[in-house]
């Protein structure tokens, strides 16, 4: 079978009427929007607004029961490979091979996709993810942070564009929230479409243009956070993206 070729278009997530039912449960309910080029979406709710599962829907790791999802217009139930070569996915929960060391999993992601240049690009990351002297360590020997900084220096070590981080400062300390921060916003200037779930609401009013808003399943809010202000039903809630959140999540 021929490998399908990792060539990259210009970048777009769409998501068509998204839908993820467990049996009587709907946990993802009609959901629609889309993530530009060099786009940084915060995707925010309370627990079990249904965050999650639509990123592990985005990252095919769920099957929708319905509605559609394409990246850089590749369907990703029609032509998951094209679809997934172009999309990477940051799970909030650092899943690593035990006895893998950290070079080892980046040089088994690369290898997975092709990725030229290996040696030049995990050097990079090493470096710019602060994981400068454990590339020879195994998981067991790393704290929480560097666990999940290991699962990001994966997604990225590819040439992935659609970036999917689903609380990505889980562990990290100031130094490293503030380092992870410009990592997530470099890739967003290098034209990357990125969204990104986070309970860290200044951290998504810092860096995001736009946020959408969950709950119950269901997209409740999706805009500028100056479009949100000027909403009817929340223009006497205030502009800053907490008060916003606990106003349309009916949690004020």
């Amino acid at each position: 079978m021929a490998r399908a070729s990792c060539t990259l278009p210009p970048v777009a997530l769409s998501v068509d009427h998204l839908r993820k039912a467990y049996d009587t449960l709907v946990a993802v309910d009609d959901l629609s929007f889309a993530v530009g080029a060099g786009e940084i979406v915060g995707l925010i709710g309370p627990n079990g607004a249904g965050k999650t599962t639509t990123l592990r829907s985005l990252a095919g790791i769920l099957r929708p029961t319905s509605g559609t999802i394409a990246i850089d217009g590749h369907d990703l139930l029609a032509a998951p490979i094209e679809a997934k070569c172009r999309l990477a996915f940051m799970p909030d929960e650092p899943h690593l091979f035990e006895y893998l060391t950290v070079e080892e999993h980046l040089r088994l992601v690369a290898r997975l996709y092709t990725v030229d240049d290996f040696d030049r690009r995990s050097r990079a990351l090493i470096d710019e993810l602060e994981l400068t002297g454990k590339e020879k360590s195994l998981p067991g020997e790393l704290s929480r942070g560097m666990r999940q900084k290991v699962v990001i220096a994966c997604g990225l070590v590819r040439n992935a564009t659609t970036l999917l981080f689903d609380e990505p400062l889980t562990g990290l300390d100031p130094i490293g929230i503030r380092r992870m921060r410009e990592t997530i916003v470099s890739r967003a200037r290098a034209g990357a479409s990125i969204l990104l779930s986070s309970h860290l609401l200044h951290l998504v009013e810092e860096i995001c243009s736009r946020v959408i808003i969950m709950a119950g399943g269901k997209k409740i809010a999706d805009g500028t956070f100056a479009e949100l202000a000027t909403r009817a039903d929340l223009a006497t809630a205030g502009s800053n993206l907490e008060q916003i959140f606990l106003r349309v999540t009916g949690h004020e």
